[in-house]
């Protein structure tokens, strides 16, 4: 029931906010947004307990400060993505503003591909939809999500603004493989790669705190010689700023999954720097250190794994409900934004 709940929501929201003028929705969106923080639910505690890592000289106030417009933040995606498919390419363009652009164009002219790892901040499909209206199309990937009527409204969504979209389970081939060729095509893929609590996940120090990320983008990057490239977003007033970190290098010594390990930890590095100039705008809703996670799951996660192919924790997300957002199973954890 819930999840025909949730999918009514979502068709409600594409069919009716975009006809709306956005000065009338974005007060809308605040409101609810301001709503959901007041009730102080566990995604909310949970949403403060990491900004104290990206803050941790922050009083609690300045703390409920941020995770307030944080919730403002996390609403505007749904806001805005329920707006995007009647943007014209003007709009879509004029919508987001980039840092570095000469990054992507240097390493597109090498022909061997490139790799955006995202983290989840601001509004990625608008900054997917932009880069593709700046004759940059690319290839993500997302999450099955249930009831698959769900999946496929973000499926025709994200296509519909331009992006080729792989399931990351149940598909017709290898995902991995499909992504690897994309980029010996020399095309972009674009990667959300913040979070992988799973065997697969690489460890890495964030804000100075263990916690795992995806090895995918660095696997591929290794495997296809594309360029990785760290990709944070933050809004602005109207719009969003995206920043083109420097090319996460692949090491000259060492074997691949030390390479890995390594490329991950530059992506981290990277990611840090973005979000902490605008924390904001980090939809970190879910537990992500692993001082945060109890023993049973802990355990499950430090086992064995098979992290140097894997393109696990990859997939582009739709925001979840934030009530939702501190899901104990990593397939509810990994469904929110």
């Amino acid at each position: 029931m819930r999840q025909r709940l949730v999918d009514a929501g979502y068709g409600l929201g594409w069919s009716l906010v975009k006809w709306l003028p956005e000065a009338v929705t974005r007060p809308v969106f605040n409101a609810a947004a301001d709503v959901v923080w007041y009730r102080r639910g566990d995604s909310i505690e949970q949403f403060e307990a990491n900004l104290r890592r990206v803050l941790p000289d922050a009083s609690d106030a300045e703390i409920k400060k941020v995770s307030r417009e944080g919730m403002r933040s996390y609403l505007r995606y749904f806001q805005e993505a329920f707006r995007l498919p009647v943007w014209d390419e003007k709009t879509v363009l004029e919508r987001m503003t980039l840092a570095h652009l000469d990054r992507l164009e240097e390493a597109s002219a090498r022909g061997k591909g490139v790799i955006f790892a995202l983290p989840h901040m601001g509004n990625w499909d608008l900054a997917g939809a932009s880069i593709t209206a700046r004759g940059y199309p690319f290839t993500t990937v997302a999450e099955r999500l249930k009831p698959e009527s769900l999946y496929e409204r973000f499926l025709e969504y994200r296509q519909s603004l331009g992006m080729e979209v792989l399931p990351l389970t149940g598909g017709d081939g290898n995902t991995f493989g499909v992504l690897a060729r994309r980029l010996r095509e020399g095309r972009l893929i674009c990667l959300l790669a913040d979070r992988d609590l799973t065997r697969n996940g690489i460890p890495v120090d964030f804000f100075g705190e263990q916690t795992r990320m995806p090895a995918g983008p660095a696997a591929l990057s290794i495997q296809t010689g594309a360029a990785l490239i760290p990709v944070t977003l933050a809004y602005r007033r109207v719009g969003i700023h995206a920043t083109l970190h420097p090319v996460v290098a692949v090491p000259e010594e060492g074997d691949r999954k030390s390479k890995i390990a390594a490329m991950t930890q530059g992506v981290a590095d990277a990611f840090a720097a973005g979000i902490r100039k605008h924390p904001q705008d980090w939809h970190m809703l879910q537990r992500l250190w692993l001082s945060d996670l109890d023993a049973e799951r802990l355990a499950r996660i430090e086992g064995p794994g098979a992290a140097d192919g894997a393109v696990n924790g990859t997939a582009t997300q739709p925001a979840a409900p934030p009530e939702k957002a501190t899901g104990s199973s990593d397939a509810e954890q990994r469904s929110g934004a």
